[in-house]
């Protein structure tokens, strides 16, 4: 308990910047998430098409895939010579492996099961009489969707970013595996504190860097689950 009370005071200029730059992927992550991770939840609430069971098999597949393979099929389809990563460099001069928007895309691979599922499950909480009834009065698919549909839905495509904003703020397997451990570029919270541990003496490095994740690890999974039982989704069951 002391090495704790002591290591809370002031972080350093470099722990901070791994404060920011965790922050800041996460939520790079989240936002190239949500419009897919909304697209796909909708297929899977909503839609009847052949490959509906081998679609949700692919997009949970990173939930059970070791995150080491998923940094490698990363890197054969995003490095330099791969050809998502070519189709970047040649078109928009984006580099991704071994920079931050790297641990960005790995940190979304990885958020986007949790995120579609608990978008899913808000979207199968949304009562469709409702639906049928707006439409009966006139309203085109747009009108429902808009004034039905998503406000119904929000807490739970709320409590999805929160959920995902944690889940990207913890991962570390794919990051490391296709962006690498590079301070001030690519180290993340758990980077850093993978790195720390390796240090002799750096205990109380390794005790502040682990309660910022988990302080913000719980307090998005409380907001998560507060937004999921306002949505109804409490009595269904749990986005996790």
């Amino acid at each position: 308990m002391s090495t704790i009370l002591s290591a809370l005071p002031g972080l350093s200029g470099e722990e901070w910047q791994v404060v920011a730059l965790s922050l800041k992927v996460s939520t790079v992550a989240i936002v190239l998430d949500l419009p897919l991770a909304f697209a796909l939840a909708w297929l899977l609430a909503r839609g009847r098409f052949p490959g509906k069971v081998l679609l949700d098999a692919i997009v949970h597949l990173p939930l059970v895939l070791p995150p080491v393979v998923t940094g490698w099929m990363l890197l054969l389809g995003f490095g330099s010579q791969g050809p998502f990563g070519k189709i970047l460099n040649d078109l928009f001069g984006l580099t991704l492996i071994f920079r931050w928007t790297g641990a960005a895309l790995a940190a979304a691979i990885m958020a986007l099961p949790l995120m579609v599922r608990a978008i899913r499950l808000s979207l199968d909480g949304v009562d469709r009489r409702l639906e049928n009834a707006a439409r009966t009065l006139g309203a085109g698919a747009w009108g429902t969707f808009a004034t039905i549909t998503l406000p119904l839905a929000l807490p739970g495509v709320m409590a999805a970013i929160v959920l995902g904003f944690a889940r990207s703020i913890g991962e570390f397997g794919a990051t490391i595996t296709f962006a690498s451990n590079i301070p001030g570029e690519t180290q993340t919270l758990p980077l850093a504190i993978y790195t720390a541990l390796q240090i002799p003496g750096s205990e109380s490095q390794v005790t502040r860097l682990a309660l910022i994740s988990v302080a913000l690890s719980l307090a998005a999974l409380v907001i998560s689950e507060v937004l999921t039982r306002r949505s109804g989704q409490g009595k269904a069951g749990h986005a996790i």
